[in-house]
């Protein structure tokens, strides 16, 4: 069996395969146990530097720690070490992983499962592949039924991230994690195609900035119009973030939306938050006939320091860019587009894909002063 082991490992580590990397799952949950099953191919079970057994499709393994140690259980033989590893054969292998306490949602990876207690923490690591990852961020960030120019952008800021922040989770032991701060990793790409055709057409592509160093590709859901300052947003500028008119994105689903607040509340939260009393300083045409045109980060006027971005996370707001006006004894809000506004708008990305633009020229169009390049080449830059 050992033999039969061996020869499998040798063969595969001779595959040609991208950049593997590693990504911390179920970030922000204390877990306890978790059960993985095999879901297609041949794993092998690896505990420490030993290959102990070969699991098929249907095996499943529970996971748990031990004084400091991984556990894993296997049709009820108990396997202790620092660490446990279930190695995958074939590219197309995955298991499905499930946290029984906490009990969490199942997913599905591609790849290897790595166990170890990383500071007191029982951590699961999937070792993917950077392509079938890439696929898995899309589809997790971006869903189905997009058109596939739309793909390879979302392909392309998805791989300059992760290469911009390769060492983000260096202490913890892995390089990024699952959650929507990395970038969000679900499961691995199950339902579109088109979406792991869109990685492979882009492979090693990354987004470059006029030093020719990988740029933070921000994006959200719709600009309204227009998009955002980085300053307004994070208090510092991103050169190749610059507020420009958009007007792909105007006549999409989340363009437009309107929110009602009581008016006691409202100024109730400019009042204790910063010692503005609209109705006492005669603030109440401006306070209740504030428009904007064009973005502008803060409510009434910039003197009184009160930014839109603070008025968007006390009220639950889709964005800063907004309209406000008085009914009665509600505050009505009249806001244009989802998100901070920064980068990239995915609704107007959609609808240039549509409409037939390049991805490269998408890019460009939101990322200014950027060049796209392969990531690793001495060459010149690809577009």
């Amino acid at each position: 069996m050992r033999l039969l082991i061996s020869g499998i490992l040798f063969f595969c580590v001779f595959q040609v395969f991208s950049q593997e990397i590693q990504i911390g799952l179920f970030y922000g949950v204390k877990l306890n146990t978790a059960t993985a099953t095999v879901g297609h191919g041949t794993y092998v079970l690896k505990v420490d530097s030993l290959f102990q057994d070969t699991l098929t499709k249907g095996a499943e393994i529970n996971f748990s720690s031990a004084g400091g140690e991984s556990v894993a259980t296997v049709s009820g033989k108990r396997y202790v070490g620092k660490e446990i590893h279930l190695i995958h054969l074939e590219d197309y292998d995955f298991f499905t992983l499930k946290g029984t306490s906490p009990v969490t949602k199942l997913h599905s990876y591609h790849g290897d499962l790595l166990f170890k207690v990383i500071k007191g923490k029982f951590q699961p690591i999937n070792r993917v592949d950077m392509d079938q990852y890439l696929a898995g961020v899309i589809e997790s960030e971006g869903g189905g039924g997009k058109h596939l120019e739309y793909y390879k952008v979302q392909a392309l800021m998805s791989r300059s991230y992760a290469f911009k922040n390769l060492s983000r989770h260096k202490k913890e032991g892995y390089q990024l994690c699952d959650a929507v701060h990395c970038q969000a990793y679900h499961n691995r790409a199950r339902h579109e195609f088109s979406i792991i055709d869109a990685v492979h057409a882009t492979r090693g592509e990354v987004i470059v900035d006029d030093r020719g160093e990988i740029i933070t590709t921000y994006f959200y859901a719709n600009c309204g119009g227009q998009t955002s300052d980085a300053s307004y947003v994070w208090n510092n500028d991103v050169s190749y973030c610059t507020p420009f008119l958009d007007t792909f994105c105007i006549h999409t689903r989340q363009a437009k939306w309107e929110k009602r607040i009581p008016r006691a509340k409202w100024e109730k939260f400019i009042r204790d938050e910063y010692g503005i009393d609209i109705v006492s300083r005669n603030l109440m045409n401006y306070a209740y006939q504030f428009k904007q045109d064009q973005r502008k980060a803060f409510y009434i006027h910039p003197s009184l320091g009160i930014p839109l971005r603070d008025l968007r996370s006390e009220f639950g707001l889709k964005s800063t860019f907004f309209d406000v006006t008085l009914e009665g004894e509600e505050v009505v809000l009249r806001g244009k587009g989802f998100g901070h506004g920064v980068g990239l708008c995915q609704e107007g990305a959609m609808q240039m894909a549509k409409n037939g633009y390049h991805y490269s020229q998408i890019a460009l169009f939101y990322f200014t002063g950027v060049h796209l390049k392969r990531f690793g080449a001495s060459d010149e830059d690809i577009r």
